[in-house]
């Protein structure tokens, strides 16, 4: 590689970089206990999920704008691999290259963030209201979890895969419980996300959760309107968290099968992650007032209580 060469993969990796320090909330903790190489690769990853998902949610555009301009991103993407100035495609072949992440991995990764441009997916249905009493007009629900599933592999657990490749793992059981981490991850996102999705006319409860707890989606679209909890409405949401909790359950595995220099980063994540999770457990009804999060204060406690075990580790070695 030339100096040349060298300076602009450089300099992409440092644009990533300042993409994920404002745009990462929870993932950028995780990063900074990384060694640097590794922290550029999960920049390198990050900044190209962002992008893939502004172009998709960004609803200035209509839904037919966004799916083309979603295609045209994906074709200079694939494009790049014989050559690019992109800096986010620059760092990202580089990052390919070091850590052995399969373009197929990626291509998951953007199947994921257009699933909800494009009618007639798979376990998902649209229910129609009419009426003044109804609060949305259409809104789309998956049937199932099995369902569900498939939506949070793609838009977690795939991010899951390709993380631990940049971690690295010697045992291939790695890969099944990074899946299950990213479906906890996920299924922690849609708790939080109620209020937000039900706006766009999206319900990522499954429907047999509704018709289990007694919740109409017209039931849950006034809730989420009013932000007035039922009983039934928190054996939903209670459901979905005691559902999260179980995935959660495969962090303990995981973290030993990673290498030492990563182990502390991913403890990082999945703590931060993992709180948030309980703040819901701890008062359901926030959901429907606004979005939970986990304060900055405290992201930073966890973090500068990883930096010294990172520096621990990176000592002793």
């Amino acid at each position: 590689m030339s100096a040349a060469e060298a300076a602009d993969i450089t300099a992409a990796y440092e644009y990533c970089r300042q993409v994920a320090k404002r745009e990462a909330k929870n993932f950028y903790y995780a990063f900074r206990v990384l060694p640097k190489h590794k922290s550029d690769a999960m920049c390198a990853v990050y900044a190209f999920m962002r992008k893939a998902d502004d172009l998709a949610d960004d609803e200035s555009f209509s839904v037919e704008q966004r799916r083309e301009m979603m295609t045209a991103w994906t074709a200079a993407w694939k494009a790049s691999r014989e050559g690019s100035s992109d800096l986010i495609f620059l760092a990202l072949k580089d990052t390919q290259s070091r850590f052995g992440i399969a373009d197929a991995l990626l291509e998951e990764l953007v199947s994921g963030t257009t699933l909800d441009l494009h009618g007639n997916q798979p376990g998902v249905e649209t229910l129609t209201f009419s009426g003044t009493a109804n609060p949305a007009d259409s809104v789309q629900i998956y049937r199932s979890f099995d369902d569900l599933y498939r939506y949070c592999y793609l838009v977690a657990s795939v991010v899951g895969l390709v993380c631990i490749r940049i971690f690295g793992y010697s045992d291939s059981k790695a890969e099944f419980l990074a899946e299950r981490v990213g479906i906890a991850f996920q299924l922690t996102n849609i708790l939080r996300d109620i209020v937000e999705d039900a706006q766009r006319g999206r319900v990522y409860l499954p429907a047999t959760d509704l018709g289990e707890a007694g919740v109409t989606p017209q039931e849950l679209l006034v809730a989420v309107k009013t932000g007035l909890m039922t009983p039934n409405i928190e054996h939903l949401l209670r459901k979905g968290i005691e559902r999260a909790e179980r995935y959660y359950a495969a962090v303990p595995e995981l973290v030993p099968l990673l290498d030492d220099d990563s182990r502390v980063a991913m403890k990082v994540l999945a703590t931060i992650y993992h709180e948030l999770l309980q703040r819901i457990a701890a008062d359901p009804a926030a959901v429907l007032r606004g979005r939970v999060s986990v304060s900055t204060s405290r992201k930073v406690t966890i973090l500068m209580k990883g930096l010294l075990r990172s520096k621990l580790i990176r000592s002793q070695g």
